[in-house]
């Protein structure tokens, strides 16, 4: 081949490997072209009202990765105003709950927001910020049941009760006196079936939980009791966090900067919007 042909090959071969480098670009990942930071977030998006998935992006839902479902709820809420002030993209993954801690961990997801208890256990695989959400701990049950009338927890004595897997909510059913402590639920959806079913009569969870489910279904109701007559809870079992991986300071401080700036009333105010929002209410 002489020098002329083999330049215009050359040329010809630059031109292709650039309108194929140019065509990449073009159908890529639209978040990367825009130079911005990508956040990415597990839960479990059936946890309703901290996450739930809903069919459109209707009130600012956020499409799950990988799927054609969106996440709303309390922790999309959150997890938008941090995205935010730290200038990047939201992606929301869908991870069941035993998953999200090991996400974690790998890397998979740079943080859990997903109504997480901020317990010593959990804080020996990974880091959390400081809390987001306060959730006391109090009874669900039936209206017309004998444990609506509850004055405390002694009176929900002789119970059937269960909770959620991996919750400290589960393991505070032993505080009631002869309960009959059933295996725990994999998700809150099957909680409120196993209540309305009848195959409990009591499930333990906190504040939000038992205020959605109440607010989604009229024969449900809360009971809470006086401090000293309630269920007996350490510090750590009511503060809600965010999982992050250990030694991120980076993304913890970026984040604790935005809930130092929260009170507890602006926590508790997103909250109730996410009550109201949640897609059973409708």
């Amino acid at each position: 081949m002489n020098l002329k042909k083999f330049l215009k090959a050359a040329l010809c071969g630059a031109m292709v490997v650039a309108m194929a480098v140019t065509a990449g670009c073009g159908g890529g990942d639209k978040k990367a072209d825009s130079g911005k930071k990508v956040l990415k977030v597990g839960m479990e998006c059936a946890y309703a009202p901290y996450n739930w998935s809903q069919p459109s992006a209707d009130g600012g839902a956020v499409k799950i990765a990988g799927s054609n479902e969106y996440a709303y709820g309390y922790d999309v809420m959150i997890a938008k105003k941090l995205a935010d002030s730290m200038g990047a993209d939201l992606e929301i993954h869908k991870i069941e709950w035993d998953g999200l801690a090991p996400a974690v961990v790998s890397g998979k997801i740079d943080a859990a927001i997903a109504g997480m208890s901020i317990t010593s256990k959990r804080k020996e695989s990974v880091d959390f910020t400081k809390p987001y959400y306060y959730a006391t701990v109090v009874a669900l049950v039936k209206k017309d049941s004998p444990q609506a009338q509850a004055k405390s927890v002694a009176d929900l004595k002789g119970s059937v009760a269960t909770s959620q897997l991996n919750t400290i909510w589960y393991d505070q059913i032993d505080q009631v006196p002869d309960v009959k402590k059933l295996p725990a639920i994999d998700n809150v959806p099957g909680m409120i079936v196993a209540l309305k079913s009848g195959k409990c009569n009591l499930i333990v969870t906190d504040i939000p939980t038992a205020k959605a489910a109440a607010f989604a279904n009229p024969d449900l109701t809360m009971v809470t009791f006086p401090e000293d007559k309630g269920f007996k809870t350490s510090k750590e079992d009511v503060e809600i966090g965010i999982a992050i991986k250990k030694g991120n300071k980076e993304l913890a401080d970026a984040m604790n900067k935005v809930l130092s700036g929260m009170t507890e009333a602006d926590f508790n105010k997103i909250m109730d919007e996410a009550i109201k929002k949640q897609p059973l209410a409708k």
